[in-house]
């Protein structure tokens, strides 16, 4: 008998491969432990998929290898002879890649993750949402699975990701010589998109009335506001935006108390890794966390949801209102009932 080989495809971005990963484990319960998974990605998110202890092989491809460089990886990925292929990103191309993997004689069986663009149209254009309430990103890449006869059973299942010893080290020793002993809370203020981010201030606010808590801030590097967090108390503060690598920041959020975020993908990563946090929902739709642990705090405004990433403009007189009207307060009660300082 054939053994099950499966190959998922999510090429971007961030947010998405973390909700993504959430199905591996689910697939190779199905299918059994011997069979095969492996992950076709965009080549800056492949140490990403990497961290999957469940993955086989991840395929990487570079987008600046442009429509021809995309056909040769598409008949390599076609020489594996996969059995089953879930397009988890459904773009264009993803859809030239199932186009040459279905050109076999024996044909894999395709799944497709739905775009959902008529519903998206009349969510964002007209104010009618047909999508669940809320929305949460991660049971929306199980749901396409029931064809595979799949379900997300009762409680949302953990990833398990494997860190190489030098990021392990490296982190640990950060929160050795910084913290200590004490618990670390993680600070996510920047996003993609500057509308679903929590106003500065009240960071700065919600650091001031914490004045018991240690607080590491995650950023890249042009995030150069993060600074001003530091600058508050510097004791207290680390801001490490733009000094960890990516996969450095997951193995942060692994080790933290709490994370303190918008909908971004290290809220995501807190979310799969079972990792306590609060969440800041304002103008996105689909970036709803599926944990217990996390508690998602919103206001509730007849102009909400606007957008699906965070772009786009504000139609409310004080922008970002929805954001604005998440006090301080508000996240710091939450933050020390969940840490229990």
């Amino acid at each position: 008998m054939e053994k099950n080989k499966v190959l998922i495809i999510r090429f971007s971005s961030f947010g998405d491969i973390v909700q993504c990963s959430s199905v591996v484990e689910l697939i190779r319960q199905r299918f059994s432990p011997s069979a095969i998974i492996d992950w076709a990605t965009r080549s800056d998110f492949e140490n990403l998929v990497k961290l999957n202890a469940e993955i086989n092989t991840v395929w990487s491809f570079d987008k600046k290898l442009g429509l021809i460089g995309l056909i040769k990886f598409a008949f390599k990925l076609r020489n594996e002879k996969y059995t089953h292929v879930y397009d988890a990103h459904n773009n264009l191309r993803s859809n030239i890649l199932k186009f040459f993997l279905a050109s076999r004689i024996i044909c894999p069986q395709i799944i497709k993750r739905p775009k959902d663009r008529l519903k998206r149209i009349l969510l964002f254009n007209f104010r009618i949402n047909k999508f669940p309430n809320p929305f949460i990103g991660i049971e929306s890449y199980v749901v396409p699975l029931l064809k595979w006869e799949i379900q997300k059973g009762e409680n949302p299942r953990l990833v398990t990701w494997n860190f190489s010893s030098a990021v392990e080290n490296k982190i640990l020793n950060i929160k050795a010589e910084t913290v200590g002993d004490k618990k670390i809370i993680a600070l996510v203020p920047s996003a993609a998109w500057e509308m679903k981010r929590w106003p500065l201030e009240h960071w700065k606010t919600l650091i001031t009335i914490m004045p018991n808590a240690r607080f590491i801030v995650l950023g890249g590097k042009e995030d150069l506001f993060c600074q001003e967090l530091t600058d508050i108390d510097p004791v207290r503060v680390l801001n490490l935006a733009g000094k960890l690598s990516l996969i450095e920041s997951c193995k942060l959020v692994q080790i933290s108390e709490l994370v303190i975020s918008a909908d971004t993908g290290l809220l995501h990563v807190a979310d799969v890794l079972g990792v306590k946090g609060i969440s800041l929902m304002g103008p996105t739709a689909f970036g709803f966390t599926i944990s217990s642990l996390i508690k998602t705090l919103e206001v509730d405004l007849p102009c909400r949801p606007c957008s699906k990433d965070g772009s786009g403009s504000c139609s409310q007189k004080t922008y970002q209102l929805c954001m604005v009207n998440i006090n301080p307060a508000m996240v710091a009660n939450e933050a020390q009932n969940l840490v229990h300082e």
